[in-house]
C-alpha cells in the first residue's frame, strides 16, 4: 500500500532541510548558506522559464513567451530583496567564519553564469556544464533578433548567423530595426511588448548587480573576495553590462 502524499514528502523536506552544513560554530553561517542555496533554487527556476521562452520566441509565439519572461523579472526582484537579509550580517559577524569558505565563491555559480549566457551575456567567469551547453546555442537576444528579421525587418547577417559562443556585439542596424518597432508600437505590438519584457529583465539584472556591490562593500569593504576573486572592484565593473544593448541605446533615437 502506498503511503499517502504529505507536504513533507512532496517537497522532499527531509533532504532539503538537511542540506545545510555549517562548518563553523558561528550562528550567522547558517544564514549565509540558506541565502545562497535559495538563490540557486531561484536560478534553477529562471533557467526553466528561459528554456520555455527561448522555444516560444524561436517559434514566433511571442505572446505566449510574455508570461515566463515576466516571471523571470519577478524572481530577480525577490533575489535582489534577499540581499537586504544578508546586510543584517555585519563585517564582524562574517569575519568569524569567512575562512571556512576556503576557495569557494559565488563567482563559481554555473547556474548564474548560465542565466547570463541564455540572456545573451557570454564570456568571462568560470564556465561550467550548463554555461557551455547554453553557450553553444543562440541566446534569447539572438532569438529575438531572428524573430524581428522574420517579421520583415532588415537585419545584418552578422547578427543572425554568427558564432553563438562569442560575445554579442551591438550593431547599429539592429538598433535601427528595434527603434522602428518603438516608433510604431501599434503596428508591431507583439515585438514591442517582447522588447519591453526583455528590458524588464535587463533592468532587474542591473538592480541585482547594484545591490550585490553594495552588500559586498558593506560586509567586506574593498578586500578581495573568497577564492581569490577581486571582490567589490570586479562587481563594480559589471554594472554597465546589458544583455539587450540596442533596446537601451535606441531610446536616444526616439
Amino acid at each position: 500500500m502506498t503511503d499517502p502524499m504529505t507536504y513533507g514528502r512532496y517537497l522532499a523536506l527531509d533532504q532539503l532541510l538537511s542540506a545545510q552544513h555549517p562548518i563553523s560554530d558561528e550562528h550567522d553561517e547558517l544564514l549565509f548558506i540558506v541565502i545562497h542555496q535559495t538563490k540557486e533554487l531561484w536560478l534553477k527556476q529562471m533557467i526553466a522559464e528561459l528554456e520555455v521562452a527561448l522555444d516560444l520566441v524561436r517559434g514566433d509565439r511571442l505572446v505566449e513567451a510574455y508570461k515566463g519572461l515576466a516571471r523571470v523579472s519577478r524572481i530577480q526582484a525577490v533575489m535582489t530583496l534577499s540581499w537586504e537579509i544578508l546586510t543584517t550580517m555585519t563585517p564582524s559577524d562574517y569575519t568569524r567564519f569567512r575562512d571556512v569558505l576556503g576557495t569557494s565563491s559565488g563567482f563559481q555559480s554555473d547556474q548564474f553564469r548560465a542565466v547570463e549566457t541564455m540572456l545573451g551575456l557570454r564570456g568571462g567567469g568560470v564556465p561550467g556544464p550548463l554555461t557551455e551547453r547554453y553557450g553553444a546555442a543562440p541566446s534569447l537576444w539572438d532569438e529575438a533578433n531572428a524573430a524581428l528579421a522574420r517579421a520583415g525587418f532588415d537585419l545584418p547577417e552578422a547578427a543572425l548567423r554568427r558564432d553563438w559562443a562569442k560575445p554579442y556585439e551591438a550593431d547599429p542596424a539592429v538598433e535601427a530595426a528595434w527603434a522602428q518597432v518603438y516608433r510604431e508600437p501599434e503596428t508591431h505590438w507583439e515585438l514591442y511588448q517582447l522588447a519591453e519584457k526583455l528590458v524588464d529583465i535587463d533592468d532587474a539584472l542591473a538592480t541585482w548587480r547594484h545591490k550585490h556591490v553594495l552588500t559586498v562593500t558593506r560586509v567586506i569593504g574593498m578586500k578581495p573576495g573568497t577564492g581569490g576573486t577581486p571582490g567589490a572592484s570586479y562587481l563594480q565593473s559589471t554594472l554597465t553590462k546589458r544583455a539587450f544593448p540596442e533596446l537601451w541605446s535606441l531610446r536616444t533615437l526616439l
